[in-house]
């Protein structure tokens, strides 16, 4: 397996399947941990995709992540595009931090795009969708090389679409871990893929479903 471009490729079906990828066109099937919360990352160092269980919807009586007086997005807050959300965030042993965190874009791809990608009749006629955000340090934590990467495409009805996790390099939609040296000032732009099932349904909305957001809270919205 070549790992200097691409070193592999899952993509979450429905919560049922994990599909995994390299770029010599290997590809095995792998059942999905069942779980009612989403996996801690969009991607793994085993190459093993997120369950598409994704956030589900907070379940009745379910606490919110309250707003700060710094003000904090709300558990199920929605946003604009372009419009910043403020919230905690802890990866690893970076406790403690806080980030701005924008959705800047949703831009529409080609199928074609999907090609270096070796996933073959898996994503016959889905449409690749490129959401676009930026990460900003607020908080006085270092943050160096935090990843995230809890963000994912929603159709027009509500529903979550298909996401891909690429481990490596892919140029239409480069995602990396925050740099170091990423403290307060800091900024970082980012990207996530996901998947709309036809060319007549269209990715129109992200959402982010990281801690405190995740299950069962709900996640911050954007469109």
């Amino acid at each position: 397996m070549r790992t200097t471009t691409l070193g592999a490729v899952g993509l979450a079906v429905a919560g049922t399947l994990a599909l995994t990828g390299c770029k010599n066109g290997n590809e095995e099937l792998a059942p999905a941990p069942p779980s009612e919360s989403a996996s801690a990352g969009a991607a793994s160092p085993s190459a093993t995709a997120p369950s598409e269980a994704g956030s589900p919807s907070a379940a009745p009586g379910g606490s919110e992540a309250p707003a700060g007086a710094n003000g904090t997005a709300k558990s199920g807050q929605t946003f604009k595009i372009g419009e910043a959300a403020e919230m905690p965030f802890s990866y690893g042993n970076n406790k403690g931090g806080q980030i701005a965190l924008t959705v800047t874009a949703i831009e529409q791809g080609d199928p074609a795009d999907l090609e270096p990608l070796k996933l073959g009749d898996k994503v016959k006629g889905m449409i690749p969708y490129y959401i676009r955000y930026s990460v900003k340090n607020t908080g006085t934590t270092d943050l160096s090389y935090s990843s995230v990467t809890q963000i994912k495409g929603l159709l027009g009805d509500g529903t979550e679409a298909q996401r891909v996790s690429v481990i490596g390099k892919f140029e239409k939609c480069d995602n990396e871990s925050l740099p170091k040296g990423f403290t307060n000032g800091r900024t970082q732009t980012s990207c996530a893929l996901a998947l709309a099932p036809s060319a007549q349904t269209k990715v129109t909305a992200a959402e982010y479903w990281g801690n405190p957001y995740n299950y069962p809270n709900k996640g911050l919205v954007w469109k």
